[in-house]
């Protein structure tokens, strides 16, 4: 077994300083979490508005599932764009994906307003399909993109494929027809089974760092109206008609908002003296599943990608994938390679035992990867792969997977920023702005993020 050991982690700043709460504090805002959702949120709540925001985390920033990912920035959601559209209606499953592409604006924002010089790049990336049911799968996705007047990119369908004659007419346009040499150079794979592939705007960051440079940022710019308190967990809010209380450990914050930006799992029980059940609900939000990832350095001759892969050539909502993004990475000072990360097994956190980031890296998961690894994009059978990195973290999911973010219909002093749904940066940008609005007194459209009403079984 090997310890859970992120590349991200590795390049913060292992001199900084870490503050816990003291003291009872009153403030405006408090954010709960402090991972790319929190200070995402506390970055567009200081800019946008005049309110005080102090920022509470149970252990450290970006430690979480901020810290323990791939490092993909994407903008589709873990979900077709049609099966959006038949839950939500076409106009606000469009509104919906449009704001999260949006959200690159965002990331650009915090960027020169921050001044950061942290690497961040953006490319085109791809998917690799293995079915004809995948391939229809997603152009029937990029058919609603069209009719929602989203841009689409059009898929490459191998032109030795037999099924090519069989593709629906409603279908053209929607796809081109390629060589299948050009389909697997595309995906930077020899295996055959690959039929086609899709392509779209990706990046790589790395998320915690990003939180750390933001950080420094806010603290410098709002000195009087901005305060990080890191192991200071909170374990109960009462929520109140005007304002909020909250337990963080051996101290007590009043605020007139509080924003979860957790991923719904910590110790947390929320009573609404307004009187309706709250604290039910809000554990039946989400639900947990831990990604297991491995990361090896190369040479720095390629140039960076992110590619999914679907290896199960049956489609569905919950389809399984790998996952590899590649990007340049100083792991020793002065000494610059590529750093390969792959991810793609995971569990329930229900078919586990209580999570913790402490636990160790099951050989078996590293073994899957390694075989994936060897069997679609590094197939040199004898060449020694050391995975320098193995690491795990666990992802919050909603029902539906798409984003929570907005007031609690049962009392509005209670909003939420929750569900990375495995693709968190972009909708944690806009989820934060959006929550920014809420706080600044705006009155917003409905969108496919509002909190439900009651809980849906």
């Amino acid at each position: 077994m090997k310890k859970n050991n992120s590349p991200w982690l590795h390049q913060l700043d292992p001199n900084r300083e870490h503050t816990k709460l003291t003291q009872d504090l009153t403030t405006d805002v408090v954010v709960v979490g402090a991972g790319i959702a929190g200070i995402a949120t506390t970055f567009f709540i200081l800019k946008n508005t005049d309110k005080k925001v102090v920022l509470l985390e149970k252990y450290k920033l970006g430690h979480g599932a901020t810290g323990h990912n791939a490092g993909q920035v994407v903008s589709y959601f873990e979900r077709g764009f049609a099966s959006l559209a038949k839950e939500f209606g076409i106009t606000l499953a469009g509104q919906g994906q449009h704001a999260v592409e949006q959200a690159w604006e965002l990331l650009d924002e915090m960027y020169t307003d921050a001044h950061l010089d942290i690497p961040f790049s953006r490319f085109v990336g791809h998917a690799g399909l293995t079915s004809y049911e995948q391939v229809l799968w997603h152009l029937e996705d990029s058919l609603m993109r069209k009719q929602a007047g989203l841009q689409t990119e059009p898929m490459r369908v191998c032109a030795e494929e037999d099924f090519i004659e069989t593709i629906p007419e409603k279908y053209q346009g929607l796809y081109i027809v390629a060589p299948a040499k050009e389909v697997l150079a595309t995906l930077e794979t020899k295996q055959q089974r690959f039929v086609a592939v899709m392509s779209s705007q990706k990046g790589c960051v790395n998320s915690a760092l990003l939180c750390q440079e933001v950080l420094a940022y806010l603290l410098a710019t709002y000195p009087e109206r901005f305060a990080l308190y890191e192991h200071t967990p909170v374990h109960k809010i009462i929520l109140h008609e005007h304002d909020a209380l909250l337990d963080a450990d051996t101290h007590t914050l009043q605020a007139a908002r509080v924003v979860l930006c957790t991923n719904g799992f910590a110790d947390l029980h929320i009573i609404n003296e307004n009187g309706l059940e709250v604290d039910a609900k809000y554990h039946h939000l989400l639900s947990g599943k831990i990604g297991y990832m491995s990361g090896y350095l190369e040479q720095l001759n390629k140039t960076p990608t992110a590619i999914s892969y679907y290896t199960d050539p049956k489609p569905s909502v919950d389809n399984s994938y790998y996952y590899l993004t590649r990007r340049s990475w100083e792991y020793e000072k002065n000494t610059e390679h590529n750093l390969i990360s792959i991810g793609g097994p995971d569990m329930d956190i229900e078919e586990s035992h209580t999570y913790s980031h402490e636990d160790e890296y099951p050989e078996i998961h590293e073994q899957k990867i390694d075989a994936f690894v060897r069997s679609v994009y590094d197939t040199e059978p004898n060449k020694k792969i050391d995975y320098l990195f193995t690491w795990h973290g666990l992802m919050g999911y909603t029902k539906n997977k798409v984003r929570l973010i907005g007031a609690e219909p049962q009392n509005p002093i209670l909003l939420y920023n929750l569900g990375c749904n495995g693709v968190g940066i972009l909708p944690s940008l806009y989820g934060g702005r959006r929550i920014a609005r809420i706080i600044a007194g705006e009155s917003l459209e409905k969108t496919i993020f509002d909190v439900p009403q009651k809980s849906s079984e």
